[in-house]
């Protein structure tokens, strides 16, 4: 059984777990943060890419910023003579600098919307394909008057058949309100996992009826399992920056004791377990848990089969996690 999901816009229904491709990019630096996930085996990426469309997966989530531009190359590579079965997800916003593996912020507010043209005609290049069908602002801090400007520019390339719709990645919910009333802006891409949870970005995609796509759905690995407080990572791996330990692992590491028995519930893995929750917290959502091999293809997949946690597994978790929504 495959759960889905709807983007609007998209034509087709969209699997109710995607593939987030940042950690297939490969190492890269952002202004001066480590920001992949360690060294790739192209191979293996694409495997795991046909691994999760033969278990049902449709829904792939790339950047220009992935390895400066390789995670979106290699997607594409994956999905020759198969466009027709993904739903192809990227974004854009940053200068990218290929040559040395860097990535930068603009100059100017005002060069993002510049050259928003120019990034979609490289993302089309390396993906191979025609038409982008969610294309999505990828600076989180973007000036909500800035970003309303940008949607015009958007628009325009939806009316040229180069994106099918758009969207934006941030965790800022007033910026979010202001771009989303756009004619074509079908989702906001923001974190959310069982112990950072985020109501009012939730609140506002339920009420304009977009999709949120959803990063660090397992902490950034911290609830797979896999990992404790002990772990180390190499130095390209954007797991050893301090922001990333506070911000995401330690505070899953924190609670993941204390919501093992309801994650595991039915059988379920501990990430099938936190893909479940997210289900469970919204009928919008939609999981983007990185993948790099078949087996985590296949996990991440199987987990629409236990399908979200019931309402009584919810209100326990938010019990032991002491939240209130009012």
């Amino acid at each position: 059984m495959t759960m889905t999901r709807n983007i609007p816009g998209i034509g087709m229904p969209i699997s109710a777990v995607g593939m987030g491709c940042w950690a297939i990019g490969g190492p890269f630096q952002y202004l001066d943060v480590q920001a992949g996930w360690g060294e790739v085996d192209d191979n293996e990426s694409i495997r795991a890419i046909h691994a999760a469309l033969d278990n049902g997966i449709n829904l792939f989530d790339t950047a220009a910023n992935y390895g400066t531009g390789h995670s979106e190359t290699v997607l594409g590579k994956a999905l020759k003579g198969k466009r027709d079965q993904a739903i192809i997800a990227t974004k854009f916003g940053f200068q990218v600098d290929y040559d040395r593996k860097l990535v930068l912020m603009y100059a100017t507010l005002e060069e993002t919307i510049q050259n928003v043209r120019a990034e979609c005609e490289n993302s089309l290049r390396r993906l191979g394909v025609e038409t982008i069908d969610l294309y999505q602002l990828h600076v989180n801090e973007y000036p909500a008057e800035y970003a309303v400007k940008l949607r015009d520019e958007l628009e325009k390339l939806v009316q040229e058949g180069k994106i099918r719709t758009y969207g934006w990645s941030t965790d800022f919910v007033d910026a979010a309100r202001a771009f989303i009333d756009g004619g074509h802006c079908a989702a906001i891409q923001y974190d959310l996992n069982v112990v950072h949870d985020a109501p009012n970005m939730i609140a506002l995609c339920e009420e304009k009826a977009v999709a949120g796509l959803i990063r660090t759905p397992l902490a950034r690995s911290a609830l797979t399992g896999k990992y404790n407080p002990q772990s180390t990572f190499t130095a390209n791996d954007v797991r050893s920056d301090q922001w990333t330990q506070d911000t995401f692992l330690k505070p899953a590491y924190n609670r993941l004791g204390d919501l093992r028995d309801i994650l595991t519930s039915e059988g379920r893995t501990l990430a099938q377990g936190a893909l479940a929750w997210i289900w469970a917290r919204s009928e919008t959502t939609i999981p983007i848990p990185g993948i790099r091999t078949i087996k985590q293809a296949q996990e991440n997949a199987q987990a629409m089969q236990f399908g979200p946690l019931k309402p009584e597994q919810m209100q326990e978790i938010d019990d032991i996690l002491g939240r209130v929504y009012v």
